[in-house]
């Protein structure tokens, strides 16, 4: 039984999977196994895999009919065989010590039931990242995950087994927005979900793909916030609407960083200030950045409104 299942779905995602898998290969920390569940893809993927699979042992190749990420990574959490379970997209990288440094963490007396840690966000070159991600030094409550999402991607949450179990894994009938509703529920079922101040993993800025469909991202973030309020009854009209606030100025700084047409970024801006001015401005420099690069954008070319939006 290894250490660590590293659960990596998989779909034509050849331009970058080889980078994904050398990062997990040179880990420092080397009891793992990694499970890449294929999806159906129709590049190099599938032979990507076999390749993989056929030079290191610690490597699991699967192929499943095209059923989305969120049913590949339950899939691939069936056949695993490992302690903890540690999730990586095939387009982000983890850096050479975050194995060592979440086993150190699960082995503590006040061991959590699932860890995360901040991420650094790139373009090109991963060890120049754009942007750092924060995170709390408080566990994870319920109210954190009606905003924006404090873990950011599944790239960077690792967990027990148990802990996986009590959650329901993740619903594949969600196609945005599933990780903050398994997340969700994962908190919701008594997890305690810690953060680590170390930034462990590095995150693949994509202006395409899924995450580039800003109207459906905030459809699922609404599906995702009603399964919260009916867990957490507490969660009232007020907090939502400062969660929405958030949600929407996030919506709005990736308008503007993928170059969506100005007035759409101007919406999600002014939808945002609407629905709580307190929530929007909260802190009050990164809401003014936000509206004001928002209301400016219609005068300003595209390279110009997304100086400062990078991720």
């Amino acid at each position: 039984m290894p250490r660590f299942s590293i659960i990596v779905p998989c779909f034509n995602a050849d331009a970058s999977l080889l980078q994904t898998i050398a990062s997990v290969q040179a880990q420092t920390f080397r009891d793992w196994e990694l499970l890449c569940m294929d999806d159906g893809s129709t590049d190099q993927t599938p032979r990507l895999i076999s390749a993989a699979s056929s030079s290191d042992s610690r490597i699991r190749a699967f192929r499943q009919a095209n059923a989305g990420p969120a049913a590949a990574r339950n899939r691939a959490i069936e056949l695993a065989t490992g302690e903890i379970i540690a999730f990586l997209d095939a387009d982000d990288l983890w850096v050479p010590q975050k194995l060592a440094a979440l086993d150190r963490r699960f082995r503590q007396l006040d061991a959590p039931d699932a860890v995360f840690s901040r991420v650094g966000f790139f373009k090109s070159d991963p060890y120049r990242p754009g942007t750092v991600s924060t995170v709390s030094n408080k566990p994870l409550k319920m109210l954190d995950l009606v905003g924006e999402n404090p873990v950011c991607t599944m790239s960077n949450i690792a967990l027990t087994t148990a802990a996986w179990r009590r959650s329901g894994g993740i619903d594949p009938d969600i196609v945005h927005a599933e990780d903050l509703e398994w997340l969700i529920r994962l908190v919701g079922s008594g997890a305690r979900v810690i953060g680590m101040q170390d930034m462990l993993t590095l995150y693949r800025a994509n202006e395409n793909g899924l995450s580039a469909n800003l109207s459906a991202m905030h459809r699922g973030w609404a599906r995702a916030v009603r399964t919260a309020t009916a867990i957490d009854p507490a969660i009232g009209r007020k907090e939502v609407a400062t969660g929405e606030a958030v949600h929407l100025r996030y919506l709005a700084r990736r308008a503007l960083r993928t170059g969506q047409p100005p007035l759409t970024a101007i919406s999600f801006a002014l939808r945002g200030v609407k629905s709580s001015p307190r929530g929007f401005f909260s802190p009050p420099r990164r809401g003014l950045a936000v509206l004001g690069a928002a209301l400016l954008a219609p005068v300003l070319p595209a390279p110009v409104r997304r100086i400062g939006f990078q991720e």
